[in-house]
């Protein structure tokens, strides 16, 4: 088991998460817990008045995961940390990567397309929503790399938003689902878990797959609502932003609205992602 935090030195919720396990002492029935904190030389500049700037040093931690990128010959900070950590990646069955996010918006568990991780995601009985994506056009994450991303490989690997980084809930819905996870695969029994580390039982909402992104043309970009992600949106052609004096459309009815943001807004920046609910979610694994 590979349970990561810090992969964004802003993103502290799921290392207070971390913290507070390895302090517990709690120790795996079967198997072995290996715990990463991964851009501790980002974390190491953070300043309260300015937190998005910690995010990183040189580049996003989490798009260096391309074998041509570890393998070459380029530095950077973050490239040097993946390189260290890529052993621990390479041998771990699951991997738990703990992240949160700029705006306020409910927790997410982000899978990839394969369906082992969505029919994991989905067995783990917590209110985030699964989302199943491609990725990201600028590089590979960490929970894609190598045999996590092989469709016929068994590796598991999710990524969870736990909500934004500044709110005490982020830190207890990334403690939650770092236990359900570890029970899950069957390191812990549930009796193990301390008393008030697990949120109630859910019912988790049908996966959304990610079918477009909306990348800004201009510092014009604007929302038509005060979006916070998961909304869904009836009908296709609605009009859910302007860029540049042009609307951005709905492409489909009952889009779902996945990450809204225009806090780091810049032109070929993601502003949001769209997705359809899935009809029928994977088998449980």
């Amino acid at each position: 088991m590979l349970i990561t935090a810090l992969v964004h030195g802003n993103e502290y919720a799921g290392a207070l998460a971390l913290d507070s396990f390895l302090r517990g002492g709690l120790q795996p029935r079967r198997g072995r817990i290996t715990a990463v904190f991964c851009n501790i030389s980002a974390f190491a500049t953070f300043d309260p008045q300015s937190p998005d700037s910690s995010r990183f040093v040189d580049e996003d931690f989490n798009r260096v995961w391309a074998p041509a990128q570890l393998d070459g010959t380029r530095r950077s900070a973050e490239l040097a940390r993946a390189r260290e950590i890529r052993p621990f990646v390479e041998r771990a069955t699951h991997l738990l990567d703990l992240h949160s996010m700029h705006e306020p918006c409910a927790p997410l568990l982000v899978t990839g397309l394969l369906p082992r991780n969505i029919a994991f995601a989905q067995s783990l009985g917590t209110a985030s929503q699964v989302v199943a994506d491609q990725g990201h056009a600028d590089g590979v994450r960490m929970r894609d790399y190598g045999h996590f991303g092989d469709a016929a490989g068994s590796g598991i690997a999710l990524l969870l938003e736990a909500g934004q980084h500044w709110e005490l809930s982020s830190v207890q819905t990334s403690r939650n689902v770092l236990m359900r996870f570890l029970v899950r695969a069957g390191v812990l029994d549930r009796s193990d878990v301390p008393f008030g580390w697990l949120l109630p039982d859910v019912s988790p909402p049908a996966p959304v797959e990610v079918t477009h992104r909306v990348v800004a043309r201009s510092m014009e970009f604007e929302f038509a609502q005060d979006f916070r992600g998961g909304e869904t949106i009836r009908h296709a052609g609605t009009s859910i932003a302007h860029d540049a004096g042009e609307p951005v459309r709905t492409p489909y009815d009952n889009c779902v609205l996945v990450m809204p943001s225009i806090r780091q807004l810049r032109p070929g920046v993601t502003t949001v992602r769209l997705g359809r609910r899935m009809l029928a979610a994977p088998a449980v694994v």
